[in-house]
């Protein structure tokens, strides 16, 4: 049925080896720098989470200190 020549089958099969391994080393990399962006973004995410809650703490600081000078001043009317 088949008739498979060993000067031809052994060569090819190196190139499918070869190709194969690149095929991996690629995907590998690709996997890496997936994993990076997605560690990048998530930083990312976590500091702006900080700096909001930094923002509200700043928001009520501000309102407290607004509140108190409203009453000051209405207490030496």
């Amino acid at each position: 049925m088949w008739n498979l020549n060993p000067g031809i089958v052994i060569p090819l099969g190196a190139f499918a080896f070869v190709v194969l391994l690149v095929a991996i080393k690629t995907l590998g990399g690709v996997r890496e720098r997936e994993l990076q962006a997605h560690q990048e973004l998530r930083s990312r995410e976590m500091e702006h989470q900080r700096r909001m809650k930094e923002l509200e703490v700043e928001k009520a600081r501000l309102e407290i200190e607004k509140c108190k000078a409203a009453s000051g001043f209405q207490a030496t009317q």
